[in-house]
This record gives structure tokens, sequence and C-alpha cells, in this order.
């Protein structure tokens, strides 16, 4: 059987959107950590971004102490990815930018501040379903569609080739056998955005020839010869029709390549992850999750583990934990379900304090790295003498 998984590149408009709405979290939290920041009077941000044909609207709300300039945040974020010239489909210079930001609901922030709250303690920020999910195909015990397409998307962007614009996509398939392990990688798909100014004429042949160099590169112990490549299938994609110039983008929208690339088995719940500060468990809870399949994988409790979290706006405890290890479980389901709320803290207050989420660093790498770069916290096998413990 076959498996595919996709990814976007960090220019990618909903991509774009989405680093803009972390960057302006990122910028909160850097200024609100200078003047002496700590849970109880930590920012509350859930932030929308439209991005459409050079305009950008940021939107939804926010709770601080202190100020910052969304613009220049707004266009530092698009000149970083590489947006400066309407050649590539958007320049962060000239761009329209439009601020639509409201203060927090009243109501909101009564469930999610310990000194107004009903129950004394931070609640979640809003109700919502999450899953996390782990196994054990690959080293960082994830799906290895997942990590293969997220390398190659890497690659395009690290190539350092100006004929390959910011905006692209890709996908992965790999063949598995009839225990679900992988075999092979079948094809490839790679679209990308092609700056035609970087490539004479004579050239232009060559484009194919480049793309395929630099994904059989990333993924060259999985492919062989014969592995299928398909480039652009249109058969053309220049970038002065790529981004905001043809596509808008949006918050949010990018979760299925985010959270597991659509691998069989990982669902996804919640709404978006990197516009909202941990407050809100669609952010929080999404590590916390993830977290918890990691570490029982990492234990060897199961090759495939998938955990479902649901909160109730206000009340820090989740309201139901659910543990589906796919049959491949040591020990049953629900006797590892009935133990994790004891190894693991799944409030807001436990999951912020765990992983650091006050540190406006990692919202700037959150976009395109949420379960890929292991000096993150929530990526740690640090509980697997505590499950087998508990399990005992």
């Amino acid at each position: 059987m076959q498996i595919t998984s996709e990814s976007v590149k960090i220019g990618h408009p909903d991509i774009v959107s989405d680093s803009i709405a972390s960057n302006i979290i990122a910028r909160i939290l850097e200024e609100e950590n200078k003047i002496g920041m700590d849970i109880n009077c930590m920012p509350h941000c859930g932030i929308e971004v439209f991005l459409g044909k050079g305009l950008c609207v940021v939107g939804g709300e926010v709770s601080t102490r202190t100020y910052i300039d969304i613009e220049k945040t707004v266009r530092q974020t698009v000149l970083g990815i590489g947006y400066k010239d309407c050649a590539l489909g958007l320049n962060g210079d000239s761009m329209g930018i439009l601020n639509a930001i409201i203060p927090q609901s009243p109501d909101i922030n009564i469930g999610t501040r310990a000194d107004l709250g009903k129950h004394k303690e931070i609640g979640a920020g809003d109700q919502g379903i999450i899953y996390g999910f782990a196994c054990d195909e690959t080293p960082e015990l994830l799906p290895l569609t997942y990590v293969l397409v997220n390398r190659m998307m890497r690659a395009f962007e690290n190539c350092g080739n100006p004929i390959f614009a910011p905006d692209g996509k890709g996908q992965v398939t790999v063949d598995y056998d009839a225990d679900w392990r992988p075999k092979r990688v079948t094809t490839v798909l790679m679209s990308n955005a092609i700056d035609y100014r970087q490539v004479p004429d004579k050239f232009r042949s060559s484009i194919e020839d480049q793309a395929r160099q630099i994904a059989f590169d990333c993924l060259k112990d999985w492919v062989d010869n014969k592995t299928k490549f398909i480039f652009n299938p249109t058969g053309e994609w220049n970038a002065i029709n790529s981004c905001s110039a043809a596509d808008s983008g949006v918050t949010g929208r990018k979760l299925v390549v985010q959270l597991y690339g659509g691998y069989p088995g990982a669902q996804l719940g919640g709404g978006s992850i990197v516009n909202k500060t941990p407050e809100k468990v669609d952010c929080s809870a999404a590590f916390g999750a993830r977290y918890v399949a990691k570490n029982i994988v990492a234990a060897a409790l199961a090759t495939k583990c998938s955990v479902q979290l649901a909160y109730a706006i206000g009340i820090a405890q989740p309201i139901s934990i659910y543990v589906n290890t796919f049959g491949t479980g040591k020990i049953p389901d629900e006797k590892i379900a009935a133990v994790v709320n004891k190894v693991f803290d799944l409030t807001p207050k436990g999951m912020i304090e765990k992983f650091d989420l006050l540190k406006g660093d990692i919202y700037k790498k959150l976009p395109k790295t949420l379960f890929l770069d292991m000096k993150y916290l929530w990526e740690k096998t640090d509980k697997v003498d505590e499950l087998k413990k508990a399990l005992k």
C-alpha cells in the first residue's frame, strides 16, 4: 500500500499568514518579558491574518501590557521570507496592511486569569478537542512520509538557488508492506514558483533536473532509480503568479500539512496553533498531546499511538483523555489512558511551564517546525520511566 504526505514551503501564502501571526506573538512576548512577566500576567492573543493580492489584514484579539508596531512586524516577516519584489508575487515594502485587532473578550479573560476566574486557576482559553500522534517509523517517532516531505521543503528553502522562488509545495509517497513498515519512496511531487528572470532561455530545460537533484539528494536513503519525480505538473509556474498574487493566505489553513502531513490515523482537532498564546489549548495541548503520544511510543508501549484531549473553556484539567494504539499496544489502551493524567500535567499552566511557551523565540520557528526540532521540550521522551512505573 502507498501513503502520501504533503507539505509546503515557508513562502506559501498560508504559511506566510501563519508566520505573520506567530511573529506578532513573538514580539509581544519579547516586550512583555522585558518588563517582567509570569504566567499570571501573560498576554492573551488570538491573531488571524488574511493575505491577498498584496494586502494583509491582521485581526483577532490581543490583551497585553505592552505595545508593538504591527505594521513593522508584518513587513519584517514578509521581507525575511524573501518577498522583496512584486515579481515574486509579494513585496513586503509596498504591500498594504490593515490592522483590525481588538482587545480580548472579558468573558474569555475571566477563564484564563487565576485572579479573576471561577476556578482560581488558569483555565483553558477555549474549549477544544486536540490530538497528538507518534509512531516508530523514524528516530523522531513521526511518520516517515511527514519527515521526508518536510525535509524536502527545507531543502528547497535552503538551496540558495534564486530560480526557486519562496512559494512551493510538495508531496512524498512511500510504499508500505502489509505490516505498515515503509519500504521505499515511489513518487516525489514538487511544485515551485520559478523566477524566470534568473534563468537564461537556454537553461530553462534544466530547471526540472535541478529540482530533481535537490529533492533526491535530501531523500537519498529512500529513493531509487524507479522513483517517479513530478515537477510543476501544469508545466508552468511563474513566480509573478505566486503567493498572494495568485492565492489568498489564511492562518490555520495548512493544519493538515503542519500536523503529521495527513498520515492515516493522525487526526486533527481544535484550530490553528501558531497564532495563539498558549493558554489557548489549540496551541499548548497540541504540544501536550504529541508529548504524551511520543512518550508512549518511546516507552515501547505501542508502535503507533494517537491521544485525544478535550477541554472546556475556563477549566484547567482536560475533561477527557482518549488513547488509541491501533492494536499495537502491549497494554490495553484504557489502562494507558488511566495513568496519563497522573504522569503528565496537561493543564494550560502545566504545559506552559513544562514547554517554556512564554519565550518569543519558539513562536518565530513554529510555522515550519512544529514537531521537527528536537530541542523543543515537547519532543523530549523524559516520561518513559515514569510511564512504565505507573503501568506496572
